[in-house]
């Protein structure tokens, strides 16, 4: 097994990705259980063979592939596929694929459009800590994605029902209720992976620089992350602010985990700039 192996299953992979989003849009057109069975297992089997992908990637290389952005976006679309599965097995909530399956895809074509920059290995970038940081962090915002995909359907189903003109989307989504519970949950595992998440990664930063915080940008703009996801779970919790308050605030969270995952470190720089090479 080796490099070019990994790369081959991971246009599999890509392709598997494609197919499904295909199946998941004929579904919401048609809604025929056959397309989203047929997309689900897609889905399914496009995560398994990204693993495999990880896994000969790293037999070959001694490094997980989290070394430039191409592989940072590669892994990002692992974890949001792998948390997908879980919530779906949680709540069945089959019209979140939609919106699973079309960001995968553009995550996936852009892991094939950018170059896989060779970066030399650091024996610093392994370790307990380390892959501690990486999978919680990762997971955590996948789970704080499917929030946001939780908040966009709940504020489409939301306008259907206020204008007492059921468009498009009213009988393809299910009740308010069960898009804020399931946005509720998605942002409360998302926060304490999260949470978990940076504390492993301060303890790692004290093993690796000797300090636990540095005031570098990639630290700072993460916990701001934190400190929004934070506010909002204590205004839901304390001040009631459920429904379409929630929802909008898991989507503007979301965009800036965006920011700080990808912007602060082609724009500000930092310790965690060459992940985005």
């Amino acid at each position: 097994m080796n490099l070019q192996t990994a790369g081959m299953v991971l246009h599999i992979t890509t392709v598997l990705y494609f197919i499904s989003m295909a199946g998941y849009v004929l579904f919401l057109f048609n809604q025929k259980k056959v397309y989203q069975k047929a997309a689900f297992r897609l889905i399914t089997a496009a995560i398994a063979f990204h693993l495999i992908s990880m896994v000969i990637y790293t037999a070959a290389t001694r490094h997980v592939p989290i070394l430039n952005l191409s592989q940072n976006l590669s892994m990002a679309a692992f974890a949001l596929g792998s948390m997908f599965l879980f919530f779906q097995y949680k709540f069945d909530l089959k019209i979140l694929g939609v919106f699973v399956s079309v960001l995968l895809s553009g995550i996936m074509l852009m892991v094939l459009i950018l170059p896989d920059v060779p970066v030399e290995t650091n024996d610093v970038l392994k370790g307990f800590w380390f892959y501690s940081h990486i999978i919680l962090v990762f997971t955590g915002d996948a789970a704080l994605a499917l929030a946001c995909g939780a908040g966009i359907l709940y504020l489409l189903q939301e306008k259907g029902i206020k204008t007492k003109s059921p468009g498009f989307f009213f009988k393809r989504l299910p009740s308010l209720d069960l898009l804020d519970n399931v946005g509720y949950t998605c942002l409360s595992t998302g926060f304490a992976l999260l949470t978990i998440g940076l504390v492993t990664g301060f303890v790692y930063a004290k093993f690796v620089w000797g300090r636990f915080w540095s005031w570098d940008p990639k630290e700072v703009f993460s916990v701001g992350t934190w400190l929004v996801y934070a506010a909002l779970l204590h205004l839901r919790l304390y001040s009631g602010w459920r429904g379409r308050k929630s929802a909008i605030m898991t989507i503007i969270g979301f965009f800036i985990i965006i920011f700080t995952f990808l912007g602060v470190n082609m724009m500000i720089g930092g310790h965690h700039q060459v992940f985005t090479k």
